[in-house]
């Protein structure tokens, strides 16, 4: 026996006569027996006060229960029944009394008068009641009859159905009829008696049908007991398995009770329906239901099981160790009593943790431990070598003495068994113990207990802190929290903590946590904890991974509290360990340069000088990604440059570089000047050392000289007088020329092409850029510029002379702008000029007269070339006037060529400007002649609306006021057959412009 859940107690001693049946209602008993007589027994207590019957209701309202005493005669009704009384059922709803004997009678409460007689069910062996419609069915031979109850004094036939066999037990299961006939179970349709089979019934006992509270049927096959739904489908609860098969079975929440051969069994409702009591009582005739009372007959005594309390069954179940059964009954504890139900819980939850743990069912432990929803630092105390923060209150054990009852002792000193243990374990015992409870299993539960109860208490203290946070900030006394979590002060941060209960809570389980993972292997684990929000002490922690060697852990726990300066110092002398030749054996990965790179990318935006700090130390290493740090970090180019010109100047080069690549305009004036001042510092050094050694050449150019002239051709944010001056007077032409074009300089910049360089491509490439950034930004005088290059051509003497002092005099007092041209008098030139601008057209012409032709006349031109004929280079003139012929003047250029140009010299540049001219004439001639046949149209039109005639009779009317016009000033519409009055077609005219006036001003 598991525990006693009823207390049997002999209500009725050596009945002289046999009993066939009984029946109880309220505190009496109603027993038929053998003599046919029905005799009414009630407890001792009660046995003087001899009455006459009471009315019904006071007959119920006597007593609700049997009571446990005996019970005597209070009256006997002779003749009660002809025949041996087979079963006796209270009808209660209807105060009836419902028995089986010869047939099936009904007989009133309490006078216990012959109601009604069912002649039909003669012979019946079995019925069953629904006590929710009033209907009854009995089994008769094979066939199964079904009556209603009228609500009076009769009863009325519904149905009849014949049944394959003679049926042995049957019962209401909702609208149908379960039958247990010989060898089956079938369900029978009560409207149709449609049979669908079940399952075969046993072969050693009859078929057993009991309906349970819920609707459901308890099925007996042999000594096991099957449920099905009221369909006769399986469920899945299991089987009941009796130790022999029952004649009867009683089902009373949580228990059911079967009447066995030589004992009664009481079995638990639970899977797997285990062995709760055996009374041991012999040829019992009958077992039935009473209300919370087993009635068991035997054949001259009667016995009454009484339930125990459920308290009372509680504390034998707890103490017997079967705590699942306890916590079972715990939930059928009544409503009123919820703070009896939930500490009784709480300590068998609490005991059956214990006892779990302590035989090795940790996992099943930690959830009972969850149940009984006891404090963390309660469970953790079995864990006596995780560390705890030591702010943490450890609750005593004695607070949950008056829970727990026996409880071991659960503080940290112990390893959580009782004191007298304690003494009897020597030290080998206590510290194999010790292990036990730091296995990896143990370890596995308790990493599920911390993280199923880490949900509520992480989000309790994250708003604790965020409440506060706002408190503080309404009352102008901010607290910084970082990440929503407490911070204690450590070096480099001032940070305030605030004591919070919910905050220490949540320090001591992910402190815990932290460590349960790591001592089970699952660094991953442990890191993805750490990169959340955590409330890990900071101080523990640290020193258990730097116990275990747990760098990355202890690099995220130093980032999630804003230890970024501890943290890159730990991981740049982990990188140095992976690089060295001896690296050492505690580092399971290696360190790489870049993770600092990828650990300094979050702090651009609110630390960059500790970016700046730090980066230093891998920009050897990783000059691009680092340069790429700066960039994409968007720290102040300004802030990094004058940190890598004082700590790296040799990358600072390549920052500038990379800067500039990314977007021109995201690096400033000053930057740009200082990128090319460096540049032009390498250049000028390269220079010199070529030059001493001899070995200098204009034609030769280095990778930081190339990178020098696209930098001044690109770029456009440097001073180009300031790097003038630093250029040598007798080398870096191609520089030189660059800058002076940049002080728009072009004769002197063209000059430098042609006669210091002595390549014309570059010249001719020059004017190209010029002539074509001025058609982007419109510019007047972008034209020139090929004119400009003629005139060095054309007086090569006159444009080198004082060359020198030219540039010098230009450095030191500026004065930028484009050399203009004199205009010539010379009658040949103007007579020349007037022919090609003939040919040209007045649209051709781009200059100004006073634009042009301010520098040159053309006796200077005769005095030029009368100098030096022979240095005229005709050729490159001739080159450039052929190639270019669509961008020059060329009015302008024939008066700047020689006397002696021959003409057919100058055919691959007249030639096209010729063709040109004519096919613009050509098109000038049909556009003109289409504008002409278009004006004769229009006056063709004219003249034909213009003979349209209308004809004025006496009975033309106005279309207006619908008078007629007579002698009146008419006006005709445009489509000819509308005449109006003129003055009422003014008048309209005036009403329509009103109208649109009033509408602009409505909108």
């Amino acid at each position: 026996m598991v525990h006693r859940a009823y207390d049997s107690f002999q209500l009725l001693d050596n009945s002289s006569i046999r009993i066939d049946a009984i029946e109880s209602v309220g505190s009496s008993l109603l027993i038929s027996c053998s003599d046919g007589s029905l005799r009414i027994y009630g407890p001792e207590s009660s046995a003087g006060d001899q009455r006459s019957p009471s009315p019904a209701s006071e007959f119920y309202s006597k007593a609700l229960e049997l009571k446990k005493e005996p019970y005597v005669l209070e009256r006997t009704i002779n003749g009660f029944s002809k025949r041996p009384m087979l079963a006796m059922e209270v009808l209660k709803s209807r105060e009836l009394l419902l028995s089986l004997s010869e047939s099936i009678a009904f007989h009133r409460l309490p006078n216990l008068e012959t109601l009604a007689v069912i002649t039909k069910a003669k012979g019946a062996n079995a019925y069953s009641w629904d006590e929710r419609r009033g209907f009854l069915c009995f089994a008769r031979q094979k066939r199964v009859c079904i009556f209603r109850h009228d609500g009076g004094r009769g009863f009325v036939e519904v149905k009849e159905f014949g049944v394959p066999d003679t049926v042995k037990s049957m019962s209401w299961c909702g609208e149908n009829i379960c039958l247990g006939i010989r060898r089956e179970y079938v369900i029978m349709n009560s409207t149709n008696g449609a049979l669908s089979e079940v399952f075969p019934s046993g072969r050693i006992a009859p078929p057993l049908v009991v309906s349970l509270p819920s609707g459901e049927l308890l099925l007996g096959k042999d000594n096991i007991g099957v449920f099905v739904d009221q369909n006769g489908k399986l469920l899945q609860e299991g089987r009941i398995c009796w130790s022999e098969a029952p004649a009867a079975v009683v089902v009373e929440k949580p228990y059911a009770i079967g009447l066995l051969p030589r004992h009664i069994e009481i079995r638990s409702l639970r899977d797997p329906y285990p062995l709760i009591q055996t009374v041991n009582l012999r040829n019992v005739r009958r077992l039935l239901q009473s209300t919370h009372v087993m009635i068991v007959a035997l054949e001259n005594s009667v016995y009454g099981l009484f339930p125990v309390p459920l308290g009372a069954q509680i504390v034998q179940l707890t103490a017997s160790g079967n705590f699942e059964e306890a916590l079972a009954l715990c939930k059928l504890l009544p409503p009123e009593d919820s703070k009896l139900r939930a500490a009784k819980e709480q300590s068998i939850h609490i005991r059956y943790a214990h006892y779990l743990f302590e035989n090795g069912s940790y996992e099943e432990a930690m959830e009972h431990f969850l149940a009984s929803q006891v404090e963390i630092t309660y469970v953790l105390s079995l864990y006596p070598s995780i560390v705890l923060p030591k702010s943490s209150v450890i609750p005593e054990p004695e607070k949950y003495m008056d829970i727990s009852g026996d409880a071991p002792d659960l503080s940290r000193g112990s390893s959580g068994m009782s004191d007298d243990m304690d003494h009897a374990l020597d030290s080998e015992e206590s510290a194999d113990i010790e292990s036990r409870k730091m296995s990896h299993n143990t370890l596995m539960a308790l990493i599920k207990f911390l993280q199923r109860k880490r949900y509520g208490i992480v989000e309790k203290a994250a708003a604790e802190g965020t409440e506060e946070a706002v408190s503080d900030a309404v009352g102008n006394n901010f607290v910084s929290y970082g990440n929503s979590r407490p911070k204690k002060p450590s070096k480099g941060r001032a940070n305030t903590y605030i004591s919070s209960v919910a905050r220490d809570t949540a320090a001591i389980l992910d402190t815990a946590l932290l460590q349960a993972l790591l001592l089970t292997g699952q660094p991953s684990a442990a890191l993805e904890l750490l990169k959340g929000l955590n409330y890990c002490d900071l101080r523990i922690c640290e020193e258990f991974l730097q116990e275990k060697n747990q760098y990355v852990c202890l690099l995220e726990l130093y980032k999630c509290n804003a230890m970024h300066r501890e943290a890159l110092k730990l991981l740049h002398k982990l990188v140095e360990e992976s690089n060295s030749s001896n690296p050492l054996a505690e580092l399971t990965q290696k360190f790489k340069p870049d993770m600092i790179i990828d650990y300094l990318k979050p702090l651009c935006g609110t630390d960059p000088m500790l970016v700046l700090e730090f980066s230093m130390l891998v920009l050897d290493s990783c000059p691009t990604q680092t340069i790429e740090l700066f960039l994409s970090g968007n720290i102040p180019a300004d802030l990094v440059n004058s940190y890598l010109k004082q700590h790296a100047p040799n990358m600072q080069t390549t920052y500038l570089e990379l800067m500039l690549a990314m977007n021109e305009n995201s690096i400033s004036g000053n930057l740009q000047n200082e990128m090319v001042q460096i540049y032009l510092s390498e250049v000028l050094d390269w220079y010199k050392d070529l030059n001493s050694q001899q070995k200098w050449d204009e034609k030769i150019y280095s990778p930081t000289r190339k990178k020098l002239l696209s930098a001044l051709e690109s770029i456009s944010g440097y001073n180009p007088e300031v790097l003038l001056k630093r250029l040598p007077p007798d080398a870096l032409y191609e520089e030189r020329a660059i800058l002076l074009g940049k002080m728009n300089q072009h004769e002197l910049a063209l000059s430098i092409y042609v006669h210091k360089l002595n390549v014309p491509e570059l010249a001719l490439s020059y004017c190209d850029r010029i002539y074509e950034s001025g058609l982007e930004n419109s510019a007047k005088s972008y034209g020139t510029i090929y004119l400009t290059l003629l005139q060095i051509y054309l007086n090569p003497r006159k444009t080198t002379k004082n060359f020198e002092k030219r540039i010098t005099n230009l450095v030191s007092t500026p004065s930028p702008g484009i050399p203009k041209f004199s205009q010539g008098a010379g009658k040949n030139k103007v007579r020349l000029s007037k022919k090609i601008a003939e040919i040209e057209g007045a649209e051709e012409i781009r200059f100004s007269q006073s634009g042009t032709d301010s520098g040159k006349s053309d006796g200077d031109t005769d005095d030029a070339i009368e100098e030096g004929a022979s240095a005229i280079m005709l050729d490159r003139v001739l080159d450039l006037l052929g190639q270019r012929w669509d961008r020059i003047n060329g009015a302008q250029a024939l008066r700047l060529l020689p006397k002696e140009t021959k003409l057919k010299n100058l055919l691959p540049f007249l030639g096209p400007l010729l063709r040109k001219s004519s096919e613009a004439y050509r098109n000038f001639s049909v556009i003109k002649s289409l504008r002409e046949s278009e004006n004769l149209q229009v006056k063709n039109e004219l003249y034909s609306q213009r003979k349209n005639v209308v004809k004025i009779t006496g009975d033309s009317m106005c279309s207006l006021c619908n008078k007629k016009i007579g002698t009146s000033v008419f006006a005709v519409y445009p489509n000819g057959k509308t005449i109006v009055h003129f003055v009422c077609f003014k008048d309209s005219q005036n009403m329509k412009a009103v109208a649109k006036g009033s509408q602009s001003r409505k909108r």
